[in-house]
């Protein structure tokens, strides 16, 4: 499957984006709008403006919707889950070079707000999978002490989790030691 450069950006903010939400250990890394311009910034997301307390409300709501994308258990759930997203956001795809990057499509209208940009670019992202039968990509870690979001974008389909320096390689010293103890009995 082909990701181009403006994809696999989009596919990084609804990740990040997913992942910002509090949990049971975590907190809500979106706190507030100067939380919500870090993530602008980091995103390089253009087009954005000054950003408000309704700019912050409206891409929490989005971003229940995409972690939604993430839980859903087959392709039909998906798409009617990005086609709400996407529909809502009044996507205008349009042909754009800026900012140093090659010509590349924006799927969010001139002057849209942040929340309609992420939910066009990104919903388009997560669409793409979709149409190529690769929505089990989209997934979540599989430790059981995390939840986070990820996509998969091994060439066999086969990451399961968010990160194998954390995640991955605390699951495997956990089972290496369970091993030694058993041994040892």
């Amino acid at each position: 499957m082909l990701i181009t450069h403006d994809t696999r950006c989009a596919l990084d903010a609804v990740v990040d984006l997913v992942n910002s939400a509090p949990d049971e250990e975590t907190t809500d890394t979106l706190a507030d709008v100067a939380s919500l311009a870090d993530f602008v910034r980091k995103h390089e997301i253009s087009d954005v403006g000054v950003l408000s307390e309704h700019d912050l409300a409206a891409v929490r709501k989005i971003r229940d919707r995409f972690a939604g994308i993430f839980a859903a258990g087959d392709p039909r759930t998906a798409a009617a889950l990005i086609n709400e997203l996407v529909a809502a956001a009044g996507t205008t795809p349009r042909l754009t070079d800026h900012d140093g990057y090659d010509w590349h499509v924006h799927y969010f209208a001139p002057g849209a707000s942040v929340a309609d940009h992420l939910a066009a670019d990104c919903g388009m992202a997560l669409a793409f999978f979709v149409v190529a039968g690769e929505q089990e990509r989209l997934r979540r870690c599989e430790a059981p002490d995390c939840r986070r979001a990820f996509v998969d974008l091994s060439r066999n389909r086969s990451r399961r989790y968010c990160d194998s320096r954390t995640c991955g390689n605390r699951l495997h010293v956990a089972a290496y030691r369970a091993r030694r103890k058993e041994a040892a009995s």
